[in-house]
């Protein structure tokens, strides 16, 4: 049970020079330590990944046409549904 307080686990990963480089001068810059610049762009790629398959989930969703029965319907409700007369 946590009480509020916040855990974390240390890790090792392996990082091409190159890009760790960057990564220490952008954490320079922002007045971040290495492992706090590190954790929020981790934090910010799981956040775009998570709206990325809210946003596939919604496209499949609404991409189905729709089925033999319902344009049936709608065919049948246009018929029932004639336009009213203005004058």
């Amino acid at each position: 049970m946590s009480l509020g307080i916040l855990t974390s686990m240390k890790t090792a990963i392996s990082v091409d020079d190159s890009l760790m480089e960057q990564a220490d001068a952008a954490a320079r810059e922002l007045g971040l330590s290495r492992s706090a610049l590190i954790a929020e762009a981790l934090r910010e790629y799981m956040r775009r990944r998570r709206q990325a398959q809210v946003s596939e989930q919604l496209n499949r969703a609404y991409a189905d046409q729709p089925d033999t029965n319902d344009r049936r319907l709608v065919r049948k409700l246009k018929t029932k549904l004639r336009p009213v007369d203005r004058w």
